[in-house]
């Protein structure tokens, strides 16, 4: 049974938690509510920047200069892949990038550059990030060469946690990240698709969450009989890690509560919503 782990596996663009952000490696804008991330490769680039702002860009986010965005470096790649991959990785391999808006009370969305990004799915993204309690916000990913993308959720939950200036728990993180990974390992090793995997476990992940269920063996045959329903062979390995990654999204739920009420406010009162202040402003 594999531990929760951070997901780094070929291309990251992460910072995740007990690895800060240098201060020359975040940078200040007008606009509070939208970060972008830039792999160190990319950002150092002229026109691998190019091709990641333009994507933004050709996204209806013109006014990039007004964005805080962060740079991710190797060395802090390090720092968490060696314990994790026990890869390590050069200033010349760090590429993808994600923007993060939270200036819409809107419901989740994320737009991925499936040009670039061959394997997670916006769904995949989606359904990691709702674990967090995440469920606001849009999000986009990119990157200027061809990454497979298990990487940039931690990213993009360090861009939450920049722009509401509110740490996601560090087990909630893990537990995301290992969601990340593991669906990204079941499509890439096997003949299920991102969107079938996708079905499977958010309806097995409702199922969990409605009956708060976190006995291992009782989230497997949950599994069993979603697929079956879904039409879906999983091999027994899958399923195993697929309900250890499921159990230990159960476990956080609480936590993941706590933040997705601290993101909802955050967003309500910097988009116009009821509040004392907003009305002062208005």
């Amino acid at each position: 049974m594999r531990k929760a782990v951070i997901g780094i596996i070929v291309v990251v663009i992460l910072i995740a938690g007990g690895v800060g952000l240098s201060a020359n490696s975040i940078n200040s804008g007008d606009n509070n509510s939208t970060v972008i991330t830039y792999g160190e490769t990319t950002f150092a680039n002229d026109q691998y920047k190019s091709l990641v702002d333009s994507y933004f860009i050709n996204n209806n986010y013109g006014n990039l200069e007004s964005m805080n965005y962060k740079i991710i470096t190797a060395d802090e790649v390090n720092a968490i892949s060696q314990g994790i991959s026990q890869e390590t990785y050069t200033s010349g391999q760090i590429f993808s990038s994600s923007l993060v808006d939270l200036g819409s009370s809107e419901d989740l969305s994320i737009d991925v550059d499936h040009s670039r990004i061959t394997l997670v799915t916006d769904d995949m993204y989606e359904s990691a990030l709702e674990s967090t309690g995440i469920t606001k916000g849009h999000v986009i990913v990119t990157s200027p060469v061809s990454a497979t993308g298990e990487s940039a959720l931690a990213g993009i939950m360090s861009a939450y946690e920049y722009a509401t200036n509110t740490e996601i728990p560090e087990e909630v993180k893990e537990a995301a990240n290992e969601e990340i990974y593991t669906t990204s390992e079941i499509v890439n090793n096997s003949n299920v698709s991102a969107d079938d995997l996708t079905d499977v476990v958010d309806d097995v992940k409702e199922e969990v969450e409605a009956q708060n269920i976190t006995d291992h063996e009782t989230i497997v045959n949950i599994i069993n009989n979603v697929t079956v329903n879904y039409n879906i062979v999983l091999s027994p390995e899958d399923i195993e890690n697929l309900a250890e990654s499921i159990r230990q999204t159960q476990l956080v739920q609480d936590q993941a509560s706590d933040y997705q009420s601290q993101i909802n406010s955050f967003i309500q009162n910097n988009t116009g919503g009821f509040s004392l202040e907003n009305i002062f402003n208005f």
